[in-house]
């Protein structure tokens, strides 16, 4: 990448009520969709078995009310006591999703305990090492196409994003990066105000639209920032944009599965569409926000993109966190997840990543 000097969901804007125009088969992706992971699941004959829950009180300053962390976490890291041993386990020994739970009517779900929810790892049932359901800051990338047809655009999305930043997490760190053929950093990670608007009402609209390669770039910028993207554990990226990515080095294919790395961004797309571009723009995006637990939006003007934003700021602060203990002697390979979601005799929908690429990082585990 490079670095530039200077509560209700409508189904009218949200795509995964829509029809696709150009319907996604899964061998057509090295990473199948959800829709196809839900038909390849067999639904569990029993819920997954929950680990013991710490008995340590956590402190309601940090936590949501009457949603108390079941682990203490020590700068990152979760410690358990066993008589006189105590363990501390790293966040590297953990598979951490974060989850956002909806009715039939898309209306959020704010109130569930662990008990609640069944996690499936390639189909298996894995014991919730960890589970929190609290507001904490996030690293976030707004990506704003910055092609030529976004000229008339950019004033409205400007002022949306911003507003998005305004809704969210004020410990929230912000970077904005425009694009167009290629992807600039116009301002790294921030939660000023002021500087963010200057980033993104910096217009050069010109050339054409590498969405897929920005994507990429920015996915792997947020993952690699010392200061910022290594401590905030949720991640996510914004991305508008007008059009269909026709420059991009990189496939859609390969940006899916670029993306979905351990602890990688949740993405939310914003497809601010013509009829040219409904075809290839709403797959992309779509494929795109599904895999990662994000939502595709396709909003019929102008004047409901800051509706969506503040939507996605709402969803952003009301999910779920769940771990679960991942498998170090495996291979490295593609794992496909399920969440589900159980209370009161209703099943909810989960919406989280659809799987991840493990690598061979072996656990860190110290006792004293």
């Amino acid at each position: 990448m490079q670095v530039s000097s200077p509560q209700t969901t409508s189904p009218q804007t949200q795509a995964s009520g829509d029809e696709m125009e150009e319907p996604l088969k899964p061998e057509e992706l090295s990473v199948p969709s959800n829709a196809a992971l839900l038909a390849m699941t067999p639904a569990p004959t029993a819920p997954a078995v929950s680990a013991t829950a710490s008995s340590s009180t956590p402190s309601p300053a940090s936590h949501s009310a009457n949603q108390p962390s079941d682990t203490v976490q020590v700068k990152g890291r979760e410690v358990r006591q066993q008589g006189k041993v105590f363990t501390i386990q790293a966040e590297v020994d953990q598979v951490v999703l974060h989850a956002t739970v909806v009715d039939d009517h898309q209306r959020l779900i704010t109130n569930l305990d662990r008990n609640a929810f069944t996690v499936l790892e390639d189909g298996q049932p894995q014991p919730i090492t960890s589970f929190r359901h609290e507001d904490v800051p996030v690293a976030v990338g707004i990506l704003v196409d910055n092609s030529g047809s976004m000229r008339n655009k950019r004033a409205a999305v400007t002022q949306a994003a911003v507003n998005f930043v305004k809704s969210s997490n004020p410990d929230d760190r912000v970077f904005v990066v425009n694009f167009n053929d290629e992807a600039y950093i116009d301002q790294d990670f921030t939660n000023s105000i002021p500087k963010l608007r200057e980033a993104l009402d910096r217009i050069d609209a010109r050339g054409g639209t590498a969405l897929f390669d920005a994507v990429v770039a920015s996915a792997d910028y947020i993952m690699k920032q010392p200061n910022v993207g290594k401590k905030l554990e949720k991640k996510v990226l914004l991305v508008v944009t007008d059009g269909w990515d026709n420059t991009s080095l990189r496939s859609l294919e390969q940006a899916v599965r670029q993306v979905q790395v351990e602890n990688g961004p949740t993405i939310y797309s914003i497809g601010i569409l013509d009829e040219d571009a409904k075809k290839k723009g709403r797959r992309a995006l779509r494929e795109l926000a599904e895999q990662t637990g994000g939502v595709a939006y396709f909003p019929k003007d102008l004047a409901e993109v800051d509706a969506i934003t503040q939507e996605v700021a709402r969803d952003i602060r009301n999910q779920y966190t769940i771990g679960f203990k991942k498998n170090p002697d495996e291979a490295p390979g593609y794992r496909a997840i399920r969440v589900m979601a159980r209370a009161d005799g209703k099943n909810f929908t989960v919406r989280t990543k659809s799987g991840y690429f493990q690598d061979n990082q072996k656990t860190a585990k110290k006792e004293r």
